[in-house]
């Protein structure tokens, strides 16, 4: 994904500035020049407004049911088993969901502009294929075009340049757009909010500004899954941070609920400086973590389901994912590989992912997702590229539970 390699170079480091010795001025009698003014930091760049989004139009969306867009990307899955054997599961969209999901995508767009324009590229097709797709076999899917802060302006910030990226611009977008689904869209259904990154980051914002604000739009959500951002909770409780009154999703049968975390290998926890899992601004806070696989906590294998060729280019290159075996789906399984329990380390809560290595069989022992750049994990990152794979599938069947829990008819417990 071109996206990905922006992404790595976003985050590669600022090269140091050259160091040299100014030559020594010549002796003089005369009275120095006064001292010049600092040169004042550069201005931002200025671009041209973009027009905003109308969502009374299919063209202000991404993804809308009843189309062929990016959330009707072929979903299809290789499951291969720990003793190499492979299949081939196709993917059916149901024709008839009970319930909605309203997905934010997470920072891709390539656009050189500070905030993004409102053209569908190759970037947001391919998230929203990896991300949102694979819930169109539970319910409508939902995905607004916003314009959204850019790489190009995430690689400024992170070298300490002026930008003119506007992150409310974004927000207000999404949040014109959530305005625009329950007039146009809604009739009552029961939404899952689903959001990415960026996209979480904004999902936050709107539950927290807006939906727990509102008695009826908190009725109608189902949960909000704000994967791969920080959300604030007191040490020990499951609500009061950055939510007065929603809580953190604690049960398959809960709804109303919110589920978070950032991951993490479980033998590279986040280090001091790490952007996630951690709350530095909210003294007596922490970063919640819950893990879809185990809401009750403890550890569980996860039902992850992989982009075939990886994380992308920010990561490194996925190899075999078992001897002999080619794989032509756009997605693999590999079912009991993969295991994660929300655990405390140096501070920081997060979503820590164990390889189930088994030497002896022909799967593979290891899987890409951290982020590379010019040969160097960057550790305060974490598996960010892959924070909604590893436990796609127990999203998807999540997002299930607590709609029919949320329509009054709960699902029996899933077998063991």
């Amino acid at each position: 994904m071109k996206s990905l390699l922006m992404f790595g170079a976003v985050l590669a480091a600022v090269p140091a500035l050259a160091q040299t010795t100014p030559p020594v001025p010549p002796a003089t009698d005369a009275a120095p020049p006064p001292a010049a003014a600092p040169a004042a930091a550069p201005a931002a760049p200025q671009f041209a407004a973009i027009p905003a989004p109308n969502y009374d139009t299919d063209a202000g969306w991404l993804c809308r049911p009843g189309r062929q867009d990016a959330c009707a990307a072929d979903q299809s899955v290789t499951v291969i088993a720990a003793n190499g054997k492979a299949k081939i599961v196709k993917f059916k969209a149901d024709p008839a969901p009970l319930y909605d999901c309203f997905y934010v995508y997470p920072t891709v767009s390539l656009d050189p502009t500070p905030n993004s324009d409102l053209n569908i590229g190759d970037e947001e097709k391919a998230v929203a294929a990896s991300q949102a797709a694979r819930f169109t076999s539970k319910c409508r899917v939902f995905a607004p075009l916003y314009r959204q802060v850019t790489l190009t302006a995430l690689r400024d910030m992170m070298e300490g340049k002026a930008t003119a990226a506007d992150r409310k611009l974004a927000y207000l977008d999404v949040e014109a757009a959530w305005y625009n689904y329950l007039k146009r869209d809604n009739n009552g259904r029961g939404v899952v909010l689903i959001g990415h990154s960026q996209g979480a980051g904004i999902l936050k914002q709107l539950v927290a500004g807006v939906i727990e604000k509102d008695s009826d739009m908190k009725r109608k959500m189902i949960a909000a899954y704000l994967i791969g951002t920080n959300v604030a909770v007191p040490q020990g409780g499951d609500v009061g941070g950055d939510f007065k009154t929603t809580k953190l999703c604690k049960s398959l049968n809960q709804f109303g609920c919110v589920v978070t975390y950032t991951t993490f290998r479980a033998d590279a926890p986040p280090p001091e400086n790490s952007r996630f899992a951690r709350i530095a601004d909210q003294p007596g806070m922490v970063a919640a973590c819950t893990n879809p696989a185990a809401l009750g906590g403890g550890k569980a294998v996860t039902d992850a389901i992989f982009g075939t060729k990886g994380a992308g280019l920010a990561s490194a290159p996925m190899g075999e994912w078992a001897k002999g075996v080619a794989v032509t789906t756009p997605f693999v399984s590999v079912p009991g590989l993969i295991s994660a329990e929300c655990v405390s380390n140096g501070g920081g809560n997060y979503l820590a992912v164990t390889v189930n290595a088994d030497p002896g069989d022909p799967r593979t022992d290891t899987i890409v997702g951290d982020v590379v750049v010019n040969g160097t994990v960057l550790k305060d990152w974490g598996l960010h590229l892959i924070d909604m794979p590893v436990e796609m599938g127990n999203l998807v069947t999540l997002s299930e539970y607590q709609a029919a829990a949320w329509r009054g008819v709960p699902l029996p417990a899933p077998k063991k």
